[in-house]
C-alpha cells in the first residue's frame, strides 16, 4: 500500500473520527476483559464519546501538530505530535483504519511524526501506549520503530 503523509486539513475531520473509533474497539474491548465489567463501565462508561471528544479537541484546537496518512484520496490513519515543550516532544494519539493495520501504516506515521520532532530539533521524543493484549500492535510498531518501553502499572479497584 502506497502511503503520503500530509498535513490535517478540516475536511479530514470525520474521516479521522470514524477511522479511530473503529480503530479503537479491540483496544476498549480489551480494556473490558482486563478490569472486568464494573471497572470497566465506571473508567469508560461511554468510551466512544469521550474518544470522539478527544481526536476532535486534538485535532481542532490548533495545539499540536495532526498529520494525516493517504492511501489515494482515502484517509488510512493520522497522528498527533503535541507541540514540543521542555525539550520532549509526544506523539499524543496514532490510529489506523483497521481495513489498512498491519500494512506499515502505523510504521509511518510513527517514522513521520519522529522525524519530524528530531528536525524540530526536539531531543527526546515519546510515545505510550497501553499494556493490554489490545495495545499489542501498537506497542509492537513503537517497538520497531526504536522507541524504548518503560513498564508503568496502573490500578483500578471499583468503589
Amino acid at each position: 500500500m502506497q502511503v503520503h503523509v500530509r498535513p490535517y486539513e478540516a475536511r479530514d475531520l470525520d474521516p479521522i473520527v470514524d477511522l479511530s473509533l473503529r480503530a479503537w474497539v479491540p483496544v476498549y474491548e480489551s480494556f473490558a476483559r482486563v478490569l472486568g465489567p464494573e471497572v470497566f463501565q465506571r473508567q469508560y462508561p461511554d468510551w466512544r464519546t469521550s474518544q470522539r471528544d478527544e481526536v476532535v479537541t486534538a485535532c481542532t484546537e490548533g495545539k499540536a501538530h495532526v498529520w494525516v496518512a493517504e492511501s489515494g484520496a482515502k484517509v488510512v490513519g493520522f497522528a498527533v505530535v503535541l507541540e514540543p515543550e521542555g525539550g520532549a516532544g509526544a506523539v499524543e494519539l496514532l490510529a489506523v483504519d483497521p481495513a489498512c493495520q498491519g500494512q506499515e501504516v502505523g510504521t509511518t506515521l510513527t517514522e513521520f511524526a519522529t522525524t519530524w520532532m528530531k528536525e524540530a530539533g526536539v531531543p527526546l521524543a515519546s510515545i505510550w501506549t497501553g499494556g493490554d493484549p489490545g495495545h499489542a500492535p501498537a506497542r509492537r510498531t513503537y517497538e520497531k520503530a526504536g522507541y524504548t518501553a518503560l513498564p508503568l502499572v496502573r490500578y483500578y479497584k471499583a468503589l
